[in-house]
Order: structure tokens, then sequence, then C-alpha cells
């Protein structure tokens, strides 16, 4: 980079970082609400302090592949936090390349008697900030996926509660379509708990789960044999007529499989299985 640039965005920084906030502020779509104008402008002011150092000390031409400066650390950090406060790519985007408006009216005020040098200097910057801004969506896109990623996870979780409704009796409802990264969640929490209570049955409600097919049937089939292992009977309820037929039809046998229809059936059967009676208190014991 010629040392006369150098110097003027150095000289310069200060009505840079002005015209780059001004050009942020201006535009309609600003999340205030994620981020307000003082930190704003303390994230754009160092970002800024950093681009003009790194300028300062390397050549423009290899800024692009210098992946492992500050920055581009700098900059990959404030892209994945701006990801995860909920920024959009477009938000995100705007960041970085209103800057370049705010440098190339610095050049254009500096250079106007030499359009050749302004053009070349115009270009360069220009590759530098559309290298970086590529570096932005790269690493938000990244940030989004973590953003995801733990939201699935999260999702998931919430998705797949175990609650104990007696002193050893399980139920887990499952909502949703049961892949098998779901499955896998379910086996784990439902043996855990199982281990936890020392609870002898486990109810799988799949009343939730909108269709059944081979591969649903065989996370089933899995779970309710895991649980055998653990010395507990597993019953499935939930079984509606739709579904009935379904597994009719694709020939999946459930005959060693409790199924019940409904919840309620599920847990007469379970208290039956552990001899418990429940009675309504008749009229004629109740004392006013």
């Amino acid at each position: 980079m010629n040392d006369s640039i150098i110097g003027i965005l150095r000289q310069r920084k200060k009505q840079i970082l002005t015209l780059w906030m001004k050009n942020q502020l201006a535009d309609e779509g600003l999340r205030d609400d994620l981020m307000n104008n003082d930190d704003l402008r303390a994230q754009s002011e160092e970002l800024l302090s950093t681009l003009v150092e790194e300028i300062a000390t390397k050549n423009l031409s290899r800024l692009d592949s210098s992946s492992s400066s500050p920055l581009y650390e700098l900059l990959s950090s404030i892209s994945i936090s701006r990801a995860r406060q909920g920024f959009t790519p477009r938000e995100t985007g705007t960041y970085i390349f209103s800057l370049k408006d705010a440098l190339i009216e610095i050049l254009q005020h500096e250079r106007a008697d030499n359009p050749q040098q302004l053009l070349d200097e115009i270009l360069k910057i220009s590759k530098l900030i559309d290298s970086l801004g590529v570096v932005t969506f790269e690493t938000f896109i990244q940030g989004r996926e973590e953003v995801i990623r733990r939201q699935t996870n999260e999702m998931t979780e919430i998705s797949t509660p175990v609650v104990q409704v007696w002193d050893g009796v399980l139920t887990m409802p499952l909502i949703g379509t049961l892949d098998s990264s779901r499955a896998l969640i379910v086996m784990e929490n439902l043996l855990q708990e199982i281990v936890r209570t020392g609870s002898g049955i486990a109810i799988l409600d799949i009343s939730g789960v909108p269709t059944v097919d081979s591969m649903v049937a065989q996370h089933l089939i899995k779970t309710v044999n895991a649980t055998r292992l653990m010395g507990a009977e597993c019953i499935i309820s939930g079984i509606r007529p739709e579904i009935a037929q379904t597994i009719v039809h694709l020939g999946i046998d459930l005959s060693h499989v409790v199924t019940k229809a409904t919840m309620a059936s599920a847990l007469r059967h379970a208290f039956a299985t552990m001899r418990l009676e429940i009675r309504r208190p008749s009229s004629t014991s109740l004392t006013l």
C-alpha cells in the first residue's frame, strides 16, 4: 500500500469513522434493539483501527489471504457475535460494505486532482472490502449454524420429556417426526430415567407423531428392547386407527409389544401389571 494512503487513513481516521457511522445510522434496517449506538460505534472504531494498522504493516494485495491476521480474527468474531444476537445476513453485510463507501468518499476528496491514482486506490480498497465481506458472510453462516444447532438440541430436549406419573411408572409423550438422531435421544433419556427412578414400566405415547413408517417402527422396537434389557416393561400408547392400518400394511410385527390406543388405557394396563387398583370414594362414606 502506498505510504501516502496510509497517512491519509491514519490522519482521517476520525472522519472515516464519522462517515461510516453516518452510513450505518442512515440505513432504515438498522437494529438499534439489538445493539445501541454507543456499542456500534465502539465496535466500528475497533475494526477500523485494526484495519488501518493491518494495511500499514502488510501489502494490500496480500490481506485477502491473511485469514489468521488480527483483522480477520476480529471481523470473524464480530460476524459470529452478530449471528448470535439475531442480526440478518443483510444487516451484517451492510455493516462492512458501508465502510467501503466511507473510505471511497475520503479518497475522492484527497485525490480529486489525480483521477488515475484515485481509480487505482479505489479498486484496491474495493477488493479489500469485498474480501472482508466474504469473510463476514462465511463466519456469519458458521455462527447462524451454531445457533440453529443449539436451538435444535434444545427443542429436541424439550420435545422428549420423561415424566414420572406414578411410583414406578414413567411416560414419554413424543411429538413430531421421530428420526434416527431424535430416536437415540429418546432412548438415552428414557433409559437414564429408568435407572434414576428405578421404574419398572415406561409408556411411550406416540399420539403426537404424525406418521409411522417402517423406520419409525424400527426405532420404537429398539427402544422397547433396550427398555426390557434394563428390566422394565415398555408400553406404546397413542395407536390411532390410521397408524394401526399403516403398521399392518407395512407388515411390521409388534405382537411382542404391548400397545394401547390411549394414554389412559396404557396407565390402566400399567396399574394392573403392578396390581394397583384406583377407586372412587363412595358417596355414602363421605361425611359433612
